[in-house]
C-alpha cells in the first residue's frame, strides 16, 4: 500500500472508532514513509487515538513529538494546545501530588505566548485560573491543617506563599485572615496590625473585615 492507500485507510478506521487497526496504518506510515508527506498527519493521528483512550501521557508525547519533528506541520498549533489539554486532563484533586497540574500550566502559557490571538488563548486562561485555584487550595489546606494542630509558625509559612503567589484565586483573602490568626496566637501584635493594614487597602469591602479588628481588639486587651 502507498502511503496515501494507508492513510485513508487510517483515517478510515479512526472515523469507525477501530483505533488499533488506525493505528497499525499510522505506525506502517511512520515506518515505511518517513519522509512522505503523511508522515506528520500519522503522527498526529497517533497522538489522536491516545487522547481518545484517555492515555494522556503517551498522547502528550505524541503531540510534543510532532512539534519536534515536523515544526512546520499544519498541525503545530492544535498539537501544542493538545500536549497542555493532556496534563489538564491528569491533573488530580487537590490533596494529591500536582506535577501534573503545574505542567498544564506551563504548557498552556506556552500556547498563549505562541498563539495569543487564538481563540483557545482564552480558553486557555479560563483553565489557567482553575489551576491556579486548585494549587492555592492545596498550599491554603495545609495552613489550615496546621492551623488546627496549633502550630501557627508551620500554617504561617503556607498561609505567606498563597498570599505571595496566588493573589489572583479565592484563597487569597482567607490566607490574610489566617495569617492575622496565627500572628495574634504568637503574640507578634504589631506585625498583625500591619498585615489588617494591608488587608484594608487591598480589600476596603472583604469578608472579614469585621472579624479581623475584633481579632487585634481582642489581642490587644489580652495584652
Amino acid at each position: 500500500m502507498t502511503a496515501e492507500n494507508l492513510f485513508e485507510k487510517g483515517k478510515e478506521y479512526f472515523a469507525e472508532e477501530e483505533n488499533l487497526e488506525s493505528q497499525k496504518m499510522f505506525d506502517l506510515i511512520k515506518l515505511q514513509y518517513p519522509a512522505s508527506q503523511y508522515a506528520d498527519d500519522a503522527q498526529f493521528y497517533l497522538a489522536e487515538i491516545d487522547f481518545k483512550r484517555e492515555k494522556y501521557i503517551l498522547a502528550a508525547f505524541n503531540y510534543n513529538s510532532l512539534r519536534r519533528l515536523y515544526p512546520s506541520s499544519e498541525y503545530n498549533k492544535e498539537s501544542l494546545y493538545k500536549r497542555a489539554l493532556c496534563y489538564y486532563k491528569l491533573s488530580p484533586p487537590f490533596e494529591r501530588d500536582q506535577e501534573y497540574t503545574v505542567q498544564a500550566i506551563s504548557s498552556l502559557i506556552e500556547f498563549q505566548s505562541a498563539y495569543p490571538n487564538d481563540s483557545l488563548s482564552k480558553v486557555a486562561d479560563l483553565q489557567i485560573k482553575e489551576m491556579r485555584e486548585k494549587l492555592a487550595k492545596r498550599e491554603f489546606s495545609i495552613a489550615e491543617l496546621y492551623s488546627k494542630l496549633d502550630d501557627p509558625k508551620a500554617s504561617l509559612v503556607y498561609y505567606d506563599f498563597v498570599i505571595n503567589n496566588y493573589d489572583d484565586t479565592r484563597y487569597n483573602e482567607d490566607s490574610y485572615l489566617g495569617k492575622v490568626e496565627s500572628l495574634l496566637k504568637m503574640k507578634r501584635i504589631e506585625e498583625a496590625q500591619n498585615i489588617i493594614i494591608l488587608y484594608d487597602k487591598k480589600f476596603p469591602n472583604g469578608n472579614y473585615n469585621e472579624k479581623i479588628k475584633e481579632m487585634y481588639d481582642n489581642a490587644l486587651i489580652e495584652k
